[in-house]
């Protein structure tokens, strides 16, 4: 798909999405998450980005969506949507379904719905659903423990290129590698020439390590999978818990994200960790062999009596010798016995192996002395032991299992790509059992539901009363004061919406014909002044003249001027509607006015009210066809006149 050919993306948005590994996927899969990490790119705008891209795709004009009240009743739909989604993917996701006249796309859609709607929102899935999030591109590795060598200078540019995560260094001869190898803990020969050598250290000749970069630097493909551990495991856990067919070895991958750490290190190895654990206690350990030592002495000489003649005293006096001399003749058992219960408590405490161990017991010398120190170079030569061993069998180990996952990342993302889109599937499905949805059908003229239940009141589904309404072609909607008019108007709204964005509808049934678009008129609140007034007029005139596969639903257009000139411009509206072949509903207290100046006989529906109880209107929601329904005014007076023995009331009563 070439970027710029999408609507409203301009060369700058293009470049910017040119930056995504794969901006033509997200784009047909409408992956709002990830087209939003293109620098400079919203949420917002990646939606919309993505809407237009589909559009395209499905020659689809755009432009359903005619008047900022349709759009209202769209956004209401999509917070119904998003308040059942769990991830943030699948709240932006849902975003790119948007009503359309595109068979095309209405049918695909559908065919998403359908398996959605299948689909069981088991809670355990719900819960494991909330650690998954896209997947994120692995952060930047830098290996500095060990190197690439060569004597060659285009070889050294094209290791750097190769293989950016390692130091790469030029060497002259085997004297240079052996140099790096005291400040490597390995070193990658890429020159044949060094075959056979005998250096001292972990050097490896490989002249093809080029062609493999992953054994050498197993941390590129480990860093993937260590960036993304734990939303890797949570979408494991969605795909246990649901029907998902899993699109990796659910085992094997957990299995080695088992074996790796947060950072990308080696997790669960115990000769690791025992490596580990003894260089964060050298320091400690040697201090405390140390105390074990010094204690061990001092309790000795408390212990020993020490006797000096004179002639020896005067000896040591005269050749300068001090305490350690004393110690060395009179006290040489038990300074060994200190030496080596601190030597001791070092290996156990340090839990060190052999030859560990023999340079350990370096730490401490024989050659008495008060108090008994260590020796800082057998130390830090411990140190970079117990280092280059951990680092010698992590990169070991790092690179088994680099081996394992090398070939998993793909399987890996589309894991999470599925856990994804099923929370979409999800919500999808939550909607329409919150809502007892049903497919639409599309076919005939005008629209018929039976059993509708406008989403957008603000009480529990239970709580709504079903509405049957079927209009082909134009009709005046009549009824009492709150008595579902404009709620009405808003299921017609949302059923249509809904119907053309390819989802499901709050109704046991409906057929409804595609509509171009929809126009979707408010009640205004209060006369308009006059530019207002002649704008609405003028917005008319156009539906007029090129709306006839349109759906306009108007609420209270007598609003607009005064009573007597609403209804000539409602009659004049409908004549022109009716002549075009448009479906339309209007909302109207005038709907007789009305009729009586059309040059047609126009349909009137009406909701009529059954009667008052309490003082409140006891009303059947369902428009009643071809029936003028009384007016709230009339039915009170109706009650007073049943009531009373006065005539006063019959002669009003006769008024209506």
């Amino acid at each position: 798909m070439e970027l710029s050919a999408i609507p409203g993306v301009g060369e700058k948005t293009a470049d910017a999405l040119a930056q995504l590994d794969d901006p033509e996927t997200a784009l047909q899969t409408g992956d709002v998450a990830t087209l939003a990490r293109a620098p400079g790119i919203s949420e917002g705008r990646a939606a919309r980005i993505a809407r237009a891209a589909i559009r395209t795709e499905h020659d689809d004009p755009g432009g359903f969506l005619a008047t900022g009240r349709a759009r209202e009743v769209y956004e209401a739909m999509l917070d119904r949507l998003r308040e059942r989604t769990v991830t943030d993917y699948a709240g932006k996701r849902v975003a790119t379904f948007y009503p359309s006249a595109a068979e095309s796309r209405i049918e695909e859609v559908q065919a998403f719905t359908a398996e959605a709607m299948a689909r069981e929102p088991d809670e355990a899935v719900l819960d494991a659903l909330a650690g998954v999030e896209p997947l994120d591109p692995p952060r930047d590795v830098q290996v500095r423990d060990r190197c690439l060598a060569t004597t060659d200078a285009e070889r050294y540019s094209k290791a750097r290129d190769a293989i950016p995560e390692l130091p790469v260094e030029v060497v002259e001869d085997a004297r240079g590698l052996a140099e790096l190898a005291r400040g490597y803990s390995t070193v990658i020969a890429l020159d044949e020439a060094f075959a056979g050598i005998d250096v001292e250290g972990d050097v490896r000749v490989e002249p093809d390590a080029l062609e493999n970069p992953s054994e050498i630097v197993p941390e590129r493909v480990l860093a993937f999978f260590a960036t993304n551990r734990d939303r890797l495991r949570a979408a494991v856990e969605v795909t246990r818990e649901s029907t998902l067919e899993p699109a990796a070895d659910l085992a094997t991958l957990e299995s080695a994200l088992d074996r790796l750490d947060d950072a990308g290190g080696i997790a669960g190895d115990a000769e690791v960790d025992r490596l580990a654990s003894a260089i964060d206690d050298l320091d400690s350990a040697v201090s405390m062999s140390e105390n074990v030592a010094n204690d061990q002495l001092r309790e000795a000489i408390q212990e020993k009596d020490v006797t000096i003649e004179g002639a020896d005293l005067l000896s040591l006096v005269e050749r300068g010798a001090g305490v350690d001399s004393l110690l060395s003749r009179e006290l040489a058992d038990e300074y060994a016995a200190a030496v080596d219960a601190a030597r001791g408590h070092l290996v156990d405490a340090l839990d060190l192996d052999t030859g560990e161990a023999e340079i350990a017991r370096r730490a401490f010398g024989d050659e008495p002395t008060y108090p008994v120190e260590h020796e800082e170079q057998a130390i830090s030569r411990l140190r970079e032991e117990l280092k280059a061993a951990k680092e010698r069998r992590e990169t070991r180990l790092k690179r088994e299992l680099a081996a394992d996952l090398a070939d998993q990342r793909a399987d890996a993302e589309a894991l999470v790509r599925d856990a994804l889109e099923l929370d979409v599937e999800l919500a999808i499905a939550r909607f329409a059992r919150d809502f007892d949805c049903t497919m639409p059908e599309f076919g005939g003229e005008g629209f018929a539901i039976e059993a509708g239940r406008s989403p957008l009141l603000d009480v529990p589904i239970d709580a709504v009363d079903p509405v049957d309404y079927d209009v082909e072609g134009v009709a005046l909607l009549s009824g009492v004061n709150s008595g579902g008019k404009t709620s009405t108007l808003d299921l017609v709204a949302a059923v249509v919406v809904l119907a053309h964005m390819g989802l499901p509808v709050p109704a046991d049934s409906v057929r409804l014909q595609r509509f171009a678009d929809l126009h979707y008129h408010a009640k205004t609140q209060g006369t308009l002044d006059a530019g207002a007034f002649e704008s609405t007029v003028r917005e008319f005139a156009g539906l007029a003249d090129g709306g006839a596969d349109s759906l306009v639903l108007v609420d209270e257009l007598e609003s607009i001027t005064e009573p007597g000139a609403s209804a000539k411009i409602i009659a004049g509206i409908l004549e022109a509607l009716h002549e075009n072949g448009a479906t339309a509903v209007f909302v109207s207290h005038l709907a007789g006015e009305i009729r009586e100046m059309a040059d047609y006989p126009v349909t009137i529906d009406g909701i009529e009210a059954v009667g008052l109880e309490d003082g409140e209107l006891v009303v059947n929601r369902s428009p009643v066809k071809d029936h003028l329904a009384r007016s709230t005014p009339e039915l009170i007076v109706e009650k007073l006149a049943g009531e009373a023995e006065t005539g006063f009331y019959d002669r009003l009563l006769e008024k209506f």
